[in-house]
């Protein structure tokens, strides 16, 4: 039960409201943001709250339980403070969100009616799509550590100990050829094996989209040269004669850590332990890999 202020309560007894909706996100690089569906700027606490932002939101809803309290806000991209360039470089993936109920003729007069964050974005040409979770989402991520047969570090961070600066795990070329959907034909890379650099980064140090990172999918090879596929389409033109370093992924596997990176003193998995696949088995006459007996016998 929402308690409301004495005013809030006899303006909504009066019959005859001067509601509004606002949305307060604070992105993660610390930027605060106000938005609101009424006509005109709502402010309070030093936060003006904009309209005509171009979005418009779903039912908001609540579940009793555990359960996640999803909205939807979808919206053009209207508002000088919603721009494609945030939007692609994720500065409002795991913002904070309020949402307020206010009389916008008094806006001393509110209440808080939900706290949570953004989710996924998704962009579509001028468009775009924004999640809201409630705070529960978050009693559904992993905690800790997990087990398992893989690393969970990340490659080249303080637990991994690789550093992706020697000339073995980064190269540097240039943009020979853009055939769309994240598929680059680049010139620089051929003094490493095919496959070197799949599923590590490439940087963009040159051209309009100086400084973008993207996921490396796949490298190959062919008689035309190298071919980088990147994961996620550029948010930017990558021209040809671009600048870019390339460095290397890992399959977070005991083997590679071992024999490319010669790193297995801290390599951060357990590849000794049983799959799912031995503790469902049963032992069987003849298969060593599972006898009944103990494993270090």
């Amino acid at each position: 039960m929402r308690a409301l202020s004495a005013e809030l309560q006899a303006h909504l007894d009066s019959g005859i409201t001067t509601l509004c909706w606002c949305w307060r996100v604070e992105r993660r690089d610390g930027i605060m943001l106000g938005f609101t569906d009424h006509d005109v700027p709502v402010f309070f606490d030093a936060v003006v709250h904009e309209p005509d932002t171009g979005f418009t939101a779903t039912a908001l809803t609540g579940n009793l339980g555990l359960s996640v309290d999803d909205v939807e806000v979808e919206g053009a991209l209207a508002s000088d403070a919603i721009t494609e360039a945030d939007l692609s470089a994720g500065l409002f993936d795991g913002a904070a969100v309020r949402i307020l109920r206010v009389n916008w003729a008094d806006p001393d007069q509110r209440v808080l009616m939900r706290v949570g964050e953004i989710g996924e974005v998704e962009r579509a040409g001028a468009a775009f799509r924004a999640e809201f979770r409630g705070l529960t989402h978050q009693l559904q991520q992993p905690v800790g550590r997990v087990f398992q047969a893989g690393c969970d570090a990340e490659l080249g961070d303080g637990r991994c100990g690789v550093d992706l600066e020697q000339s073995a795990y980064k190269g540097s070329g240039t943009i020979a050829g853009n055939s769309g959907a994240g598929w680059l034909n680049v010139s620089g890379l051929e003094g490493y094996a095919a496959g070197w650099f799949a599923g590590g980064t490439l940087t963009i140090t040159s051209g309009e989209t100086t400084g973008a990172i993207y996921r490396i999918r796949s490298h190959r090879r062919d008689a035309g040269g190298d071919t980088l596929s990147l994961w996620q389409t550029p948010r930017g033109p990558l021209d040809i004669g671009d600048g870019f370093d390339a460095r290397t992924g890992c399959d977070k596997a005991w083997s590679t850590c071992r024999t490319k990176f010669n790193n297995g003193l801290n390599f951060r998995g357990f590849p000794h332990m049983p799959g799912n696949d031995f503790a469902l088995g049963y032992p069987r006459q003849g298969d060593p890999s599972n006898t009944g007996g103990s494993r270090n016998a």
